[in-house]
């Protein structure tokens, strides 16, 4: 077995406000192992990347606050580190490429200054040094002419090459960890082929962990060893990619499938799973995808069901518990 890089026991991230508190993240368990990629998928708002932010500890405090739980990376608890020392494991040992390059690039310095800052930070090299190593790794992200595109800005850079800046900044300390906040969504499909091939080769290359969050479940066909479906603040079925797509047991990842257009299948309409989130500041008892769901019965509504062992899977859905058949 690979050594484990992070584990996250029943995390609990909350939002506040003067009229609500908002479980953005409510109850989370996951765990990532050496060189494997774990892709975390969901609609909009069901607390993917509020759930990188948490590990990281990104969440503005206030409104946010990491209310419970445990995030063991490397067996340390992160929770329990002191501001420094997490400023010494970000962009070190657990690296992020945000979802906007062009928001988390800073406009007003070049690149290669960017890029090179963070190499003197946590690697402590002179600024000669960090500047070579700063071309190096836009070389190793596929960069044209690195030392012309280092003296650049962001703005002067397509979208495509921003996302690469940013993978070459996120990997420029070799970290254990990559946080990837949905990398290609602003990029056209020949570009996102690219980065998604490229980041395969540097997991393969540099031995890295990654967690892929993602809306596109394409995507994380091709990236993915395990992938947690994440709805509305909870998991909702974890498994290995071959068994979810093979076997998903969930209505809701079931729906996600069902969403993807496919070229055997001929169809005039593209499957909708009916309905929109529920209000994170009202969440009911029960199951909260019962409004939604095709399967759903009466027990339902009355009370939430445990994320429980079915088959391969870890699965939170009353179908496959017994009150299911009464």
């Amino acid at each position: 077995m690979e050594e484990v890089i992070l584990e996250i026991k029943d995390l609990k991230t909350y939002f506040y406000s003067d009229k609500s508190v908002v479980p953005a993240v409510n109850g989370i368990d996951l765990l990532v192992r050496k060189g494997e990629t774990l892709g975390i998928v969901g609609e909009s708002g069901c607390g993917k990347s509020v759930t990188c932010l948490s590990i990281l500890r990104l969440i503005p405090d206030p409104p946010g606050k990491i209310v419970g739980g445990q995030i063991l990376f490397k067996g340390e608890d992160l929770l329990a580190k002191t501001e420094a020392e997490m400023r010494a494991v970000r962009g070190n040992s657990i690296s992020m490429i945000f979802q906007e390059p062009m928001t988390s690039l800073n406009p007003v310095f070049t690149v290669g200054d960017q890029l090179s800052e963070a190499i003197r930070l946590h690697q402590g090299v002179a600024k000669k040094e960090a500047k070579q190593k700063a071309i190096d790794m836009l070389k190793q992200v596929g960069v044209p002419a690195p030392e012309q595109r280092a003296r650049e800005y962001p703005h002067q850079l397509s979208g495509g090459m921003r996302q690469r800046v940013m993978i070459a900044m996120a990997i420029s300390c070799n970290p254990d960890l990559l946080l990837a906040d949905e990398p290609t969504t602003a990029l056209d499909v020949t570009i996102q082929a690219q980065i998604l091939e490229m980041m395969r080769d540097l997991k393969d290359r540099l031995g890295m962990a990654i967690i892929l969050i993602t809306h596109d479940m394409g995507v994380v066909a091709e990236m993915a060893d395990q992938i947690l479906v994440m709805y509305a603040g909870k998991a909702v079925e974890c498994a290995t990619v071959k068994t979810i797509y093979k076997n998903p047991m969930h209505p809701y990842t079931v729906g996600l499938l069902d969403s993807i257009p496919r070229m055997d299948v001929d169809v005039e309409k593209l499957h909708v799973i009916e309905g929109v989130l529920p209000d994170l500041s009202n969440m009911p008892e029960a199951c909260c995808f019962e409004p939604r769901c095709p399967d759903a019965r009466s027990i339902c509504s009355q009370k939430e069901p445990d994320l429980e062992q079915v088959g391969d899977s870890l699965v939170r859905c009353w179908k496959y518990c017994p009150e299911w058949r009464q």
